[in-house]
């Protein structure tokens, strides 16, 4: 399976980019970073770190957008550090930012590879994705399909009481998206938040003993001190691996066709997910919004792949 995976590193992301590149099942056609967790020139560069800690130098990196669409941006240090991948001790990549905007690259690859045949892996902001398909819009009916990492029901929000973070970022692009006409998929709080990383979970990490378990294991033991603290929590959720999962074990996940739109003009609920879990309205499924996942199953997936690299 081909993809591009969208990103703003972010540790999760890191982790979730690592396990891409370890599965053969996945053929990374590129990495496109966007401004979110932090910004762009440290999400591009944390790209490009991750490629190297994976020993991937093979890996193109682009860097996107550098602000929402319409909004200022808003990023989480508060929850990542100052780097975006504070925790491990990375050195600098040397491996070269490609010189295409990443939003051209995408819209590129889309028109060249066969119809249905890339599937798009954001895990940030939806801002390059958005931008792609307003300057693109033939490109819309040649993806596969969007695996997103995004949003909440149950859940609600991360950010703020309504909003998930990513969504929250920059609501008019996930609007955009959802309502494109590619088929998507969205993992959002609901799941993300039952793939938590206990430390007998992490300590397995460790045990792997290469750089990227030892690596991985110092993001999560930095990352979870946001979570544990703010819902005493026993770890930190690895939100954004959870789409790569679903692209290798769908089996693991359950989930439902709805309708999902995205407040945009609510100072109080902006970028809230308005899931119509129980089919309320008769507004037409836009996506599968999965709701559930075996989490000691997607631990053994996760494992497994960590400790190809």
């Amino acid at each position: 399976m081909k993809i591009i995976i969208d990103t703003d590193p972010g540790q999760d992301d890191a982790v979730a980019i690592l396990a891409a590149l370890a599965s053969p099942e996945l053929e990374v056609l590129g990495i496109t970073a966007v401004a979110g967790n932090v910004p762009l020139d440290l999400t591009q560069k944390n790209a490009r770190i991750v490629c190297e800690l994976a020993g991937r130098t093979d890996i193109p990196v682009f860097a996107g957008a550098r602000q929402p669409l319409k909004r200022p941006l808003v990023t989480a240090e508060h929850v990542h550090g100052r780097t975006g991948l504070d925790g491990p001790d990375l050195p600098d990549p040397t491996m070269p930012l490609q010189e295409q905007h990443a939003v051209d690259f995408i819209i590129e690859t889309l028109r060249r590879e066969p119809s249905g045949s890339v599937t798009l892996v954001p895990i940030g902001p939806l801002t390059n994705i958005a931008m792609a398909l307003m300057k693109a819009p033939d490109i819309a009916p040649k993806i596969a399909r969007i695996v997103l990492m995004g949003g909440a029901y149950f859940e609600v929000g991360n950010i703020t009481p309504a909003a998930e973070f990513n969504i929250y970022v920059d609501p008019e692009a996930a609007q955009l998206v959802f309502h494109a006409g590619a088929p998507i998929t969205v993992l959002p709080l609901d799941v993300t938040h039952k793939a938590m990383v206990t430390g007998k979970r992490n300590d397995v990490f460790r045990a792997l003993g290469t750089p990227v378990g030892r690596a991985v294991a110092e993001m999560t033991d930095f990352y979870e001190r946001f979570d544990k603290e703010k819902y005493g929590s026993d770890g930190a959720p690895l939100h954004d691996p959870c789409t790569i999962a679903w692209l290798l074990k769908p089996e693991l996940f359950t989930g439902r066709e709805i309708n999902v739109e995205v407040e945009c003009d609510s100072d109080l609920t902006r970028g809230m997910t308005v899931a119509d879990w129980w089919s309320i309205t008769d507004r037409p499924a836009n996506a599968l919004f999965i709701g559930d996942l075996d989490a000691q199953g997607f631990f053994d997936l996760l494992t497994d792949r960590l400790g190809r690299l």
